[in-house]
């Protein structure tokens, strides 16, 4: 049986180095095993509020649609994303739909040095929250070096990260997710005692 505990949060890890991959990273693991980190609308707003990202008034019958929208967002990033690492052209059109919450204008703002035009968008929304997220996804599709978009290579994990390390090799979600028990697992195997030849 695939050892699935290193998967087992209690809060999607933040961990991939851009927001959009960190969006997949709130659904781990596969059938039996598979987590989603968004299981209700609070674990959704607590991990926004992690990000940053700040979901305006949430009134009760509404919270449930705003739920549904975000994790149809992620699947969404999750089949652009999957289809830019293969090489192939995605529908842009779902996510541009998400896109048309970011409207802004410029706002002349003047403090006691002197004025600058600054950008300004809509008060914080359900809607401008998942737009945030959706440019996230539209910027790393744009503008990401998708040489360095991975995902960890333990073979139980299906977590996402980009790779901003100097070296550009980084192979783990985390060293203290999956690196070190790969690690370990390699450890017990070299050290196992053989059977006795008959």
């Amino acid at each position: 049986m695939a050892d699935t505990s290193h998967i087992e949060l209690e809060v999607a890890p933040l961990i991939a180095d851009h927001l959009a991959l960190d969006m997949l990273n709130t659904e781990a693991g596969t059938g039996a095993a598979r987590q989603d980190f968004w299981r209700d609308i609070d674990a959704l707003l607590v991990w926004l509020e992690r990000c940053g990202i700040e979901p305006g008034a949430q009134p009760g019958s509404l919270a449930a649609d705003f739920l549904g929208d975000a994790t149809a967002l992620r699947a969404t990033a999750r089949d652009l994303i999957t289809r830019r690492t293969q090489g192939k052209r995605g529908d842009p059109a779902p996510l541009n739909q998400y896109l048309k919450a970011m409207a802004s204008m410029p706002v002349l703002v003047w403090d006691e040095a002197q004025p600058q035009l600054v950008r300004q968008g809509a008060a914080p929304s359900p809607a401008r929250a998942l737009g945030t997220l959706a440019e996230a996804v539209a910027t790393l599709l744009a503008d990401g070096d998708f040489a360095l978009v991975r995902q960890c290579e333990h073979p139980d994990c299906v977590l996402w990260f980009y790779d901003r390390t100097k070296s550009h090799r980084r192979r783990w979600c985390s060293m203290a997710l999956c690196g070190n028990r790969h690690k370990a697992a390699q450890f017990r195997a070299r050290n196992r005692p053989t059977a006795p030849a008959h």
